[in-house]
């Protein structure tokens, strides 16, 4: 809902009801000077005003009312309902994310998977007309979600993301078939553009589909995939479920990654912390740009009608007060 008015300068007449408000105030404190004597008055001073009396300023209080109504009135008060209309194409995406135990690394803040849960949340908040799905792998690969509008919905699933053993899982890195689950969440999409971000931190070890075939799947279907391998070089801490703590250097198998998206016209790109990861994100977020233009019409209603039978509903009132209840006796 819009509200504006179309002649908004008017208000200034609203100084006008405002100094009339005002003026009896001002107007008492000017000193008078007596033209006329009056006998004495002293028998009545312990008399006390009638309720008519004490009433009577309700009269002008209605018409400077009335009069406030009809300036706003005249600078004609509309409500508006806007609506958009959205041609062109948006990009079906579909985001792949390794949950393997290594995913539980203290290299990146708070661990990988904390860090790529962020990350993606904020891709996903930057974007406004793509379908996103998920694809979770560890050494099985599950469709958690498919390419949808609803962001809350598939926000609130990867929040719930956890590494493999913590749900039960083995701790394998099937890479290929996280990769071919993706492609297989946008065989059907009619996008004019379908990119799968694969994010990992291991080499393939498990799992029946090599990436490389998988790679083939997706370019066979004109699927555009970025891989992305997260770690940090080195050896990095690793919590496991029992308490211990190994140290553990990152097995990312960069060469199967960037030959992923050399197949298939994407980009390997390397993340060492979170901020490297933020703007890895940011990257492909530009790169993948959706084709759409927004055209917003707003349908305007005009709402002076009802300041103006309210004005006169206040004048009538005041007149009627003034002849009846409020009147004065000569």
């Amino acid at each position: 809902m819009i509200l504006r008015f179309a002649s908004p300068w008017l208000l200034l007449l609203l100084l006008v009801p405002l100094a009339l408000a005002l003026w009896p105030l001002v107007a008492k404190k000017r000193p008078r000077t007596a033209t006329l004597q009056y006998s004495d008055l002293r028998l009545t001073t312990h008399l006390s005003p009638s309720i008519r009396h004490r009433l009577r300023f309700i009269l002008p209080v209605l018409r400077l009312l009335a009069l406030a109504l009809l300036i706003i009135a005249l600078a004609r008060p509309q409500s508006g309902s806007a609506r958009e209309i959205i041609s062109g194409e948006g990009v079906d995406i579909a985001i792949v994310l390794d949950i393997s135990g290594s995913m539980a690394a203290l290299d990146f803040d708070p661990n990988r998977l904390g860090a790529a849960r962020q990350v993606i949340h904020n891709f996903i908040d930057s974007r406004q007309y793509d379908r996103i799905g998920l694809v979770i792998f560890a050494s099985e690969a599950f469709s958690q979600v498919p390419p949808t509008l609803d962001y809350q919905v598939l926000e609130r699933v990867l929040d719930e993301t956890q590494v493999s053993w913590d749900i039960g899982l083995d701790s394998g890195t099937a890479i290929g078939l996280g990769l071919a689950n993706g492609a297989n969440m946008l065989r059907d999409s009619e996008a004019d553009s379908r990119v799968i971000i694969l994010l990992t931190d291991g080499a393939n070890n498990s799992g029946q589909i090599d990436p490389l075939t998988a790679a083939q799947v997706a370019k066979a279907l004109d699927i555009r995939v970025y891989t992305i391998g997260a770690a940090r070089p080195g050896p990095a801490a690793l919590p496991f479920p029992d308490g211990r703590i190994e140290y553990r250097d990152s097995e990312i198998d960069e060469e199967t990654l960037k030959e992923i998206a050399d197949i298939t016209g994407g980009l390997y790109f390397r993340a060492e912390d979170e901020v490297g990861l933020q703007e890895i994100y940011n990257t492909i977020n530009e790169l993948e740009r959706s084709k759409v233009e927004v055209r917003t019409f707003t349908r305007y209603t005009e709402l002076a009608v009802y300041f103006i039978l309210a004005a006169v509903a206040l004048l009538v009132l005041e007149a009627l007060l003034r002849r009846t209840v409020l009147r004065k006796i000569p």
